[in-house]
């Protein structure tokens, strides 16, 4: 398409030039109107002859004509050129965009072209690997219903890749799967290609880590589904004696920092959805985060979203409300969405180890927000890895995956921007009736609620979390869902707060 389109625009050169050579030789060898005079030009006269051979006389009231009608011919083929030079310039600008876009890789559509570019994310072969630097295959593509365009984006020195259809243009959102030693990764790409309503809007990227055979021969089973790309440093890293059993943490960051690097360094992406290849998504997973990506993008206030309700667990969430979402000061993680502009933020910091726990820390976080569903989007199925377990048998493995598929991107989701969300959010807390632990746990509330628990203390709110089923631990001092302090469950059927006392300020780090 490209070659065609420069072979378009070279002739139309070609013919702008050879038009104008063709008027001026017509022009220079039309009859002169007049003699010639001593300097070379026509000088007009009353009857005198010229030409006579050719028997033509023109006189003074022909030779005005003459020269009228020469001026309207000359008019015509200035805008004839005009409107050559126009579709000359048009496609210009059309083959020079189609030329940057080519080097863009967009999934599926109805014809499929393979760009072979050297990077070195490529999946190689063990015998590759030693012989010469992977490369990397990227897929484009192009619809008939769909063009692919490349526009500034707002706010930034660089260009973001954008998929704009007749009706509206459409960010690409790519989803971002972290993968290592997991042949049941297969379960998490499954639901993931299952789900995805289109491939072009949503490139699914595996990074794999570890360089595990059986695993890499599972993803590259999906074909041009997918696009795998391999963290290329395997060697462990030097640590401290004491952190060596932690060598897996240290691992997965380096992991993380390699892989967001190369969506939106080398594929140019301007947001990305991160899953583990241990989660498996519900299914309207898509539908959710490219409904709340204007939202994360246009509130400061907001710096992740995630499909993942901490405290979603069957009896703690309302199964009528899968269309409620919640702001929270807590980092879920476990699918979550970030913007380039963030990770221009975090990546020079990245930490070495504990990247997740790091992101929680007041000086990451900076009083910023993220955006999480009553009903959790994601479920993991990995009891064992690096945390060996931790949570997943008393918390983890009863989380509730949503069922039901919501329509977010036809909904007015402006209630999450955090001018709309606090005033709201504070009057129904702190309206809501203060009742102690034993009146809610003695069955003697008739009310339908909601109801306020308040905590003081570190303390009274493990032990009041404890007990009414949610988690009770803190990082940096934030309880998980957390909101304002506030952590918001039902318990037995009735919504409750969990609360600091009314007037709350911020988080105190020392409760960690």
């Amino acid at each position: 398409m490209v070659r065609k389109k420069g072979s378009f625009i070279l002739c139309g050169a070609f013919l702008f030039v050879a038009w104008n050579a063709l008027l001026l030789l017509y022009l220079w060898g039309r009859p002169p109107v007049g003699r010639l005079g001593e300097g070379g030009g026509a000088e007009p006269v009353g009857k005198e002859e010229w030409g006579a051979g050719q028997g033509k006389v023109v006189g003074s009231g022909n030779l005005a004509g003459e020269v009228m009608r020469l001026a309207e011919e000359v008019e015509v083929q200035l805008e004839r050129q005009k409107e050559l030079l126009k579709q000359i310039e048009s496609h210009r600008a059309q083959w020079a965009r189609q030329k940057d876009v080519g080097k863009r890789e967009a999934d599926g559509g109805k014809t499929t072209k393979e760009v072979e570019q050297k990077t070195p994310v490529m999946e190689p072969t063990q015998a590759e690997r030693k012989q010469e630097e992977p490369t990397q295959k990227l897929v484009a593509t192009t619809t008939s219903e769909a063009k692919i365009e490349l526009t500034k984006g707002t706010g930034t020195a660089e260009n973001k890749l954008e998929l704009t259809s007749p009706a509206s243009p459409e960010v690409v959102i790519p989803v971002l799967v972290i993968a290592c030693d997991r042949v049941t990764v297969k379960r998490s790409l499954d639901r993931l290609i299952q789900y995805r309503p289109s491939p072009p809007l949503h490139p699914i990227i595996v990074s794999q880590d570890c360089g595990h055979a059986d695993t890499a021969r599972v993803i590259r089973s999906y074909g041009e589904q997918l696009t795998h790309i391999s963290q290329p440093d395997l060697a462990d890293i030097r640590v401290r004696p004491e952190h060596r059993k932690f060598q897996g943490y240290y691992k997965i960051a380096r992991h993380y920092r390699w892989a967001l690097n190369q969506i939106f360094n080398a594929f140019g992406y301007s947001a990305v959805v991160i899953v583990e290849d241990d989660l498996e998504v519900a299914p309207d997973f898509f539908e959710y985060f490219r409904a709340l990506y204007p939202i994360l993008r246009d509130d400061p206030s907001l710096w992740c979203v995630s499909a993942w309700n901490d405290n979603g667990r069957d009896a703690l969430v309302d199964p009528s409300k899968a269309h409620v979402l919640h702001r929270t000061d807590f980092f879920p993680g476990l699918g979550w969405m970030l913007t380039r502009d963030l990770w221009a933020e975090l990546e020079p910091k990245w930490p070495t180890a504990f990247w997740d726990d790091w992101m929680r820390q007041p000086e990451q976080r900076r009083e910023r927000s993220c955006v999480r569903p009553e009903i959790s989007r994601t479920i993991t199925f990995g009891r064992k890895g690096v945390s060996l377990g931790q949570f997943f048998d008393q918390y983890l493995r009863y989380i509730k995956l949503n069922t039901e598929f919501v329509p977010f991107t036809k909904q007015d989701l402006s209630y999450l921007l955090r001018k709309n969300y606090d005033q709201k959010f504070i009057i129904e807390v702190y309206s809501a009736p203060l009742v102690r632990m034993e009146e809610l746990q003695g069955g003697k509330l008739r009310e339908p609620g909601p109801y306020r628990v308040q905590y003081s203390s570190r303390d009274s709110f493990k032990v009041f979390a404890r007990n009414l089923g949610a988690m009770d631990d803190l990082k940096s001092g934030v309880p998980r869902t957390g909101y304002r302090g506030v952590v918001s469950f039902l318990y037995r059927g009735r919504r409750v707060y969990l609360a600091p006392p009314e007037g709350w300020t911020q988080y105190d780090t020392s409760w960690s």
